[in-house]
């Protein structure tokens, strides 16, 4: 008796497909749940991996310029008003504060300073703001996939009782199928969960990073600034 279980167990196909294919319609609804929720936080740990390598390349490649011993004005009338780097954005949003706090007589607007700043660091929230977008995304996959992958075993496993009372036998061919589909679906929560949790930990220090060389960019400009107001 023992023997012919074995074989029944064996003949049985554990693949992949087909333990989606004999689960339930919920445990169906929580794999392809769970299928979606990995491939979207993959597409956003890509496009954020590209974003931030280009983010600092375009940072570097930018502060190269400003430290080059050229003239501000003439930096600016070069990338003008709305240019496509960030920190280029941050850089005009200062230096048109600059040239609106400039009367007509040459004479400056009394608070050109804080009103520099305050440009600048509107300038900079935003960048941060796009930098961090689907973050998010990634914390709510990491959080709660393991719970809806944990739901769908739940599930599956009720079901392969429920089968098991029905047929009235505990042998491995009755039980290894619905246990086995059970667990896929934990299996499924916890591979979308853990990358999702890793890259959005390292997205998320990257990101502060960034929007930490910005600040210090938008100091040592305010600085620079000032010194010319001063003089």
């Amino acid at each position: 008796m023992e023997a012919e279980t074995l074989a029944m167990a064996q003949e049985i196909d554990f693949s992949m497909w087909a333990l989606f294919a004999r689960a339930t319609i919920i445990v169906k609804l929580v794999m392809l749940m769970l299928i979606i929720a990995s491939f979207w936080a993959w597409s956003i740990i890509i496009q954020k991996l590209i974003t931030y390598r280009a983010a600092r390349r375009e940072a570097d490649q930018f502060d190269a310029r400003f430290w080059s011993g050229e003239p501000l004005d003439e930096l600016f009338d070069e990338i003008g008003p709305d240019p496509a780097g960030r920190s280029e954005r941050i850089f005009a949003a200062g230096m048109m504060e600059w040239r609106r706090s400039h009367r007509t007589d040459g004479a400056l607007i009394a608070g050109a300073t804080a009103r520099i700043d305050r440009s600048m660091d509107v300038a900079i929230a935003k960048e941060a703001e796009d930098l961090q977008g689907g973050l998010s995304v990634l914390a709510t996959v990491g959080s709660t996939a393991p719970f809806v992958g944990l739901f769908g075993t739940v599930w599956g496993i009720m079901h392969a009782f429920i089968g098991i009372a029905e047929q009235q036998s505990t042998n491995l061919a009755v039980v290894a199928p619905g246990i086995a589909e059970a667990l896929l679906a934990t299996g499924l929560g916890l591979l979308a969960a853990i990358p999702a949790v890793i890259f959005y930990n390292k997205l998320s220090a990257d990101a502060d990073r960034i929007v930490a060389g910005y600040e210090a960019f938008a100091d040592e400009f305010a600085t620079i600034l000032s010194r010319q107001l001063d003089s």
